[in-house]
């Protein structure tokens, strides 16, 4: 009886939805001959095609690719580079298993690529930077990014001033790492660099600064819908139980 009552809604709302945004009226029939299958197939032919360019919807459907074939971006890497070995071949791989926190094999594809080209890749330089970093090779992932030129202000140079104040703390150079964080802050998108900062600061001791930043993650975030928040759920759960301990205090 439930299952009859669901079917029927689902086919009431699904028949409504196609009178108000004017589709053909064909689906009507489908959807009341053949019931929840005749949902299903509005739904998928009709209803979503038209969300997958919102970025969003995006968002959404490339979590659930990886959780379901996490494998396949470098799968996809290592097909390319099997047609065709190029240095942007090898730096798509470096970037599919960058993604998968393998940095050892990252940090091979992204030297592959540099001994390929002619010179003067700074973007593939930088990234060879950033898996340098997570391997905890500091003093070469500093040099290799002070090496590359300097960019005109935008998104790309908030990143990499972003990844130099996060070495220059691991390096131990705690007082040129806050003026860099305190300046990137205020310009980056999202909350990342701030989460990264509070994780500074804590160390460093400064518990009143970190609250401060959180709080303004705290607020940031109820503005975002659920899937723009699913995106990076774990570092606001992070930010939500450090801010919890910080007004324990």
């Amino acid at each position: 009886m439930i299952f009859i009552v669901t079917s029927l809604c689902v086919q009431i709302l699904c028949a409504v939805h196609v009178i108000r945004s004017g589709r053909n009226q064909i689906w009507l029939l489908f959807i009341m001959l053949f019931s929840l299958l005749g949902c299903f197939a509005y739904l998928m032919l009709e209803v979503l095609p038209q969300h997958w360019n919102n970025r969003h919807v995006r968002t959404a459907r490339a979590q659930v690719v990886g959780k379901v074939d996490p494998e396949r971006g470098v799968r996809d890497a290592e097909h390319s580079l099997d047609l065709a070995e190029t240095a942007a071949n090898y730096i798509a791989l470096g970037d599919a298993q960058a993604v998968r926190h393998r940095y050892g094999e990252a940090e091979s594809a992204y030297r592959k690529a540099l001994s390929m080209g002619p010179g003067g890749d700074w973007g593939t330089q930088v990234k060879l930077a950033g898996v340098l970093f997570e391997r905890g090779e500091n003093a070469e992932a500093l040099r290799l990014l002070d090496g590359a030129p300097d960019l005109v202000p935008g998104s790309e140079r908030d990143r990499r001033a972003l990844l130099k104040a996060r070495i220059l703390a691991d390096l131990g150079r705690a007082a040129e790492a806050r003026l860099l964080f305190e300046d990137v802050i205020e310009r980056i998108a999202g909350e990342e660099a701030r989460c990264h900062y509070v994780a500074f600061l804590l160390q460093q001791g400064d518990r009143y600064r970190a609250r401060s930043i959180l709080e303004e993650v705290e607020r940031r975030a109820s503005r975002m819908d659920r899937t723009q928040r699913a995106a990076q759920a774990d570092m606001y759960r992070w930010a939500g139980e450090q801010l919890a301990e910080l007004r324990k205090a």
